[in-house]
Parts: C-alpha cells; sequence; structure tokens
C-alpha cells in the first residue's frame, strides 16, 4: 500500500514525471481502490473472510509484477490493478478483526495496523537498498512472489465459523436507518480527509526530502520509514493509552501532534527537521485509523457492514484525491512545501471533528 511513496522519485525520473502527473499515480492507487473496497463487502457476504483475503492477495502480486518494467502509461494500469487489491482487502482484515475482538477492538487494531506498519517502514529501507544495487525490478518481482506465497498460505487457514462472516451488531443504533444517520456524512469526510492526509505525507516526503538534501547520498529515499516507524511505535502503543484515554481524546491529541509535525516539515530547511517532523505526523496520526474503524460500530450499530464499504471507500478516495492536490497545487506554486500545506490543513479540520464530537458526547 505504501510502496509509490519511495519509490515515486525513482519512477518520476524514468518517466519525465512532473509533480502533478507524479500525483495521478496516487490518483489511480486510490481511485481503483475505491471500487475493491465497494466489492469487498459483497464478497465477504458471499465467500467469507479467507477467500476474500486470498483474492485480494493474488491480483495485489500480479500488479506489482507488472509494475517492475512497465512504462507510464502501463504503470498506471499496473498500480490500479494492486490499488483494486489493497481496496478489497483493507476494511475485510479490519472488520474482521473488530468483530473477533469486539469489545477491545480498538486495541486489537491498533496492534493489527502495528503489524502493517512494519511493512510501511521496511518497504523505504528495502527500496533504497535496491536502487543502490540497480536492482529494484529484482525487488518489485520479489514483493510479488511473497504476496502469492502469503495467498496460497491462507489456504490452510481456517477461520472460526462465528468470525467467518460479519455478525450483526447490537446496539441502540441500530434502529436508524444508517443512509439517514446524521452521522454518516460527517464519518464518511472524517475518513476521506484522515486516508487523504495521511497518504499526503507518506506518498510525497521522500520526494520532498529529495529536494531539500544537499549532498549525493540517498537518504531521502528512507525518510518515509521515519514517518511510517513512527506511525507503527504509536499504533503498538495505543492499546496502553487507550486503558486510560478514550478513544476521540486520543485520537484529537494524535491529530494534534500530526498538525505539528507537519508544521515542522513546511519550515525545514535541512533533513534533520525532515526527519523530526515526519516523525511526529506518523506517531500524531498513528491511533487515528483504529479508533476511527472500531468507534462505527457505535456509530451505526447493526447497520456497521451496510455503510462501511461505502465509508472504506470514500476514505480512499481521499487518499486518491488528496495526495494529488498537493501534487497539483506544487506544479502550479512551484513548491511541494505549499502542496504540504493540504494535510496540515486536514489534521486541524479532523481536530475539530474531534472536539465537537468530544462535546456532543458528554
Amino acid at each position: 500500500m505504501t510502496l509509490l511513496g519511495p519509490i515515486l522519485p525513482l519512477l518520476t525520473i524514468r518517466w519525465g514525471l512532473t509533480d502533478m502527473q507524479a500525483g495521478y499515480l496516487f490518483f489511480a492507487q486510490f481511485a481503483s481502490s475505491c471500487i475493491g473496497m465497494l466489492a469487498s463487502g459483497m464478497l465477504v457476504h458471499r465467500y467469507g473472510y479467507r477467500l476474500t483475503l486470498m483474492f485480494g492477495l493474488i491480483v495485489s502480486a500480479v500488479g506489482v509484477a507488472l509494475l517492475a518494467r512497465a512504462d507510464w502509461g502501463f504503470g498506471l494500469t499496473a498500480v490500479c490493478i494492486f490499488g483494486v487489491a489493497f481496496g478489497t482487502n483493507t476494511p475485510a482484515t479490519n472488520l474482521f478483526v473488530a468483530n473477533t475482538y469486539a469489545p477491545k477492538s480498538a486495541s486489537a487494531l491498533s496492534l493489527l495496523n502495528s503489524s502493517w506498519g512494519i511493512g510501511a517502514m521496511a518497504c523505504p529501507l528495502l527500496i533504497a537498498l535496491a536502487e543502490r544495487q540497480h536492482r529494484v525490478p529484482l525487488f518489485l518481482y520479489a514483493l510479488s512472489a511473497s504476496l502469492m506465497v502469503l495467498a496460497i498460505s491462507m489456504s490452510a487457514v481456517s477461520f472460526r465459523v462465528d468470525a467467518e462472516r460479519p455478525p450483526a451488531l447490537q446496539t441502540s443504533a441500530s434502529t436508524v436507518n444508517p443512509w439517514k444517520h446524521q452521522l454518516l456524512l460527517l464519518v464518511a469526510v472524517l475518513f476521506f480527509v484522515y486516508v487523504g492526509s495521511e497518504n499526503s505525507v507518506g506518498g510525497w516526503v521522500a520526494s520532498y526530502a529529495r529536494r531539500i538534501s544537499t549532498d549525493s547520498s540517498t537518504f531521502w529515499t528512507i525518510t518515509p520509514s521515519f514517518f511510517w516507524g513512527a506511525l507503527l511505535l504509536g499504533r503498538a502503543l495505543a492499546p496502553f493509552a487507550l486503558r486510560k484515554i478514550h478513544e476521540t481524546k486520543l485520537a484529537g491529541a494524535g491529530v494534534t501532534l500530526a498538525a505539528l509535525g507537519v508544521s515542522v516539515l513546511l519550515t525545514a530547511k535541512t533533513m534533520t527537521p525532515v526527519v523530526i517532523g515526519a516523525s511526529l505526523a506518523g506517531l500524531g496520526f498513528s491511533s487515528v485509523y483504529p479508533i476511527n474503524v472500531s468507534l462505527l460500530s457505535h456509530w451505526f450499530g447493526e447497520a456497521t457492514t451496510r455503510v462501511s464499504g461505502a465509508i472504506f471507500a470514500v476514505g480512499n478516495l481521499g487518499g486518491a484525491v488528496l495526495p494529488w492536490v498537493v501534487g497539483a497545487l506544487s506544479t502550479k506554486l512551484g513548491s511541494l512545501r505549499a502542496g504540504l500545506s493540504v494535510p496540515l490543513c486536514g489534521a486541524l479540520g479532523m481536530l475539530i471533528f474531534y472536539l465537537v464530537h468530544k462535546t456532543k458526547s458528554s
């Protein structure tokens, strides 16, 4: 899912792209993932979690392999293919864990997304190593093969029968028509802004660092690892914090820290503030997504599975639109620094949501 960020500067050079054209790659990945997310609920309902996850892994393997030798046009197609794949698997995985580990789903989802963070943190390091050895296509083929092995291994996993399909959640909100729920639009916008803001920072920080770097080293390649590593650390620590802090308070504190981190990035003139800003932003964003997913059942009750596909899809639409807006602003204004004001505004907007929601819930 985070592959495009660290590999983007290399693709930009290979294909001779402007920032706006490079932004189309993010748009292609996350817009296509909306298709997978809309289909995910139907696939889970019909085939269960295991087969849905296997399908997503196989399709992802195909897309990653095609990217290894693609030109600009074919590269967009490859990105769309693995975009559909992770769009299918993201809601299926998160909802499976949320349903299996209720009522402590926020902690379980934080641990789940911590394991995801390991891959996100490792990806830039592996690409930097592959780039030094001039073996980036080989890395992509190896990643594709790993996805296929994981899909085959999944065939031997037997999920619990009572968790194989999402159960109905009995809450006080179950009698409300979810499509008329007063929070539906706000929650959809929340997911849109969060996914877009997170991927704007994670996706563009390597390109931003490359332009600030004044030496010939490839240190800029691994700057996304600081962002994703901090995200990983925050999600690993979130279950402990949630024992003492309410979900919305922790999420509000998180987006405040994220806004501070992006602000540091915007003032950076050397690599040190880039690393600090990326780390603060990653730590701030870390708990927000798991908390939002865990709160879906509280907001929408037994109708969660009916609206979750649409909410996840809108969230990934944010992942398509906002990183592209960053690139478009950068091209128009001649400054990637100006483009990165987008996730700063996103973090501040989310803070307003959590402050209002906390006031209403009290």
